[in-house]
Parts: C-alpha cells; sequence; structure tokens
C-alpha cells in the first residue's frame, strides 16, 4: 500500500470541495480518476499529497514514498534562457547518466540541448514525464497530463505511461478525460464528482448508472472506441495489456479487484493519522 486514505474532504471557504473520500492504490497499479469539470479531480491529487490542507480525515503514506508529479500544464516565458538539460537537473542535478536513460526512455534525449520555452505541446509533456522520473518515483501522478494534445500525440504518451509501470514497477495515479485511454491502460477507474460515485474495472464503471448519469451519452460512443483500438494488435507489453482488459469481468470479488461500488463505500479504515 503506497497511500492510503479515509474520509478525506477538502472545503475552500464555505464551499465543500471533495465529500468525505476512502482511497488506496497499492504497488504497481494504475488507478484513473474521471469525473466532469469541476468535480474536485485536481482537489483530490493535490490532497493526496500533502499540497493542500484537509477539512477533514486522514492520509496515510508509505514510509519515504517518492512521488514523481506530472501537471496539467507548465507556464513558462518563453525568453527565459533554462535548456532542458537543466530543467531536468533541478531542483536536485541528476546524475548525468541516469538523466541520459531516462530522457532516452520518455524520447526527449534529442531534446536536451534545446530552449524550454521553445518546446511543442507534446515535447514539453515528455520532459515534464522526464522530470518526474528523475527521483524513480514509486508513485507517478498525471494531472491530465495529455491536455491540448491532439490524439495521436496523447496515445503516445500514453502507451508511454504503460512502459513506465512495467519497467520501472511504479504505480500510476492519473486524471484522464479520454475515456478510451482509461479503457486501455487503467487497472481501475474512479469516478469523482465531489465525492466517489463508482469504482471498479472500466468495464463495470462504463456500466453503472452513476456513470451514465454523468457521461450520458457519451458512454457508447467511447465504448465503441475502446473496442475499434483493441482491433488492432499491439507489440510488446501494451498488446499483452490490452489482452488482460478484454475480458469479461464478474461484478464480484472485493474492492482490491476491481469491484464498481456505488458511493458511500469505504475502504479499511485507516489507524494512525498522516502528516
Amino acid at each position: 500500500m503506497l497511500i492510503e486514505a479515509h474520509g478525506l474532504s477538502v472545503r475552500a471557504g464555505q464551499k465543500q470541495i471533495l465529500e468525505p473520500v476512502d482511497f488506496s492504490i497499492d504497488a504497481g497499479e494504475i488507478v484513473t480518476v474521471v469525473g466532469p469539470n469541476g468535480a474536485g479531480k485536481t482537489t483530490f491529487l493535490r490532497a493526496l499529497i500533502g499540497a493542500l490542507p484537509l477539512t477533514s480525515g486522514h492520509i496515510t503514506r508509505a514510509p519515504g514514498l517518492r512521488i514523481g508529479y506530472v501537471p496539467q500544464r507548465l507556464q513558462l516565458d518563453a525568453s527565459l534562457p533554462i535548456r532542458v538539460r537543466r530543467f531536468l537537473d533541478l531542483p536536485v542535478r541528476a546524475q548525468p547518466a541516469m538523466r541520459d536513460e531516462i530522457a532516452v526512455f520518455t524520447q526527449c534525449d534529442h531534446l536536451l540541448d534545446g530552449q524550454m520555452g521553445q518546446l511543442s505541446g507534446g515535447e514539453l509533456q515528455r520532459v515534464l514525464l522526464a522530470h518526474a522520473l528523475m527521483q524513480r518515483p514509486q508513485l507517478l501522478i498525471l494531472d491530465e497530463a495529455t491536455r491540448g494534445l491532439d490524439h495521436l500525440a496523447a496515445d503516445s504518451f500514453y502507451r508511454r505511461i504503460e512502459q513506465v509501470r512495467q519497467t520501472m514497477g511504479c504505480a500510476v495515479l492519473m486524471v484522464s478525460h479520454e475515456l478510451h485511454v482509461v479503457m486501455a491502460a487503467s487497472d481501475r477507474v474512479l469516478c469523482l464528482n465531489g465525492h466517489i460515485c463508482c469504482q471498479g474495472t472500466p468495464e463495470q464503471v462504463i456500466a453503472t448508472d452513476e456513470y451514465r448519469a454523468l457521461f450520458g451519452g457519451h458512454s457508447a460512443g467511447m465504448m465503441a472506441l475502446y473496442r475499434h483500438d483493441h482491433d488492432h494488435s499491439h507489440d510488446g507489453a501494451h498488446a499483452r495489456q490490452h489482452g488482460h482488459h478484454n475480458h469479461h469481468h464478474e461484478q464480484g470479488g472485493t474492492a482490491a479487484h476491481g469491484q464498481a461500488r456505488p458511493a458511500g463505500t469505504a475502504d479499511n479504515d485507516i489507524t494512525q493519522p498522516g502528516p
């Protein structure tokens, strides 16, 4: 268990952003959070990592937990003279061999001598991913990291995320509005709208009344896209990952195995308070 939250809630002034949420993520697991705009998805992520104060609840993190974070966007002054190589050395200078290895892995090695302010959207996201991986995180968090990218760039980025999990063994917690990506890559999906409406495998969640109430007619189209994507063969680990999601999932089982659950169903309680 990397992070476990019990009764996590966040209020901003008089506005309740998150109702009490129970959540946990295990090593090596990929969990995706979906929900409409204003559902509290970014607030949820920031509360988990300790960047926002809790109104109530407790969070327990594994001792010494290393977290890598890729934000929705990074505002850069195009005139700021900072090269990619230097950016990857912030805040602590990386070992050159490790930096070069991660740059190759994230396909930004050819950008190392370029200026940060001159990167395209897709290039910037690959560099931000490389930066997040420099500390060899046990948990990688992505907050709509493909916002603004076209379909091909987003698909390439998320295929890389699957490889991160397989190669580095880290868990991945990501917010995404692209359901076909969720279907292809996730072990578990949380549907959030100020609280957890439902959670489970992608197939289970898309079949729930709670999900349909939020996303309505988009469900059928997204499932069709998911099936279309899976009609194509993919090499290596990506194909194996697709194979895992092609079979039918029963509704039985425990939450740890992705059982879809309505709002208000708690995970195991936390006995020790978080920081």
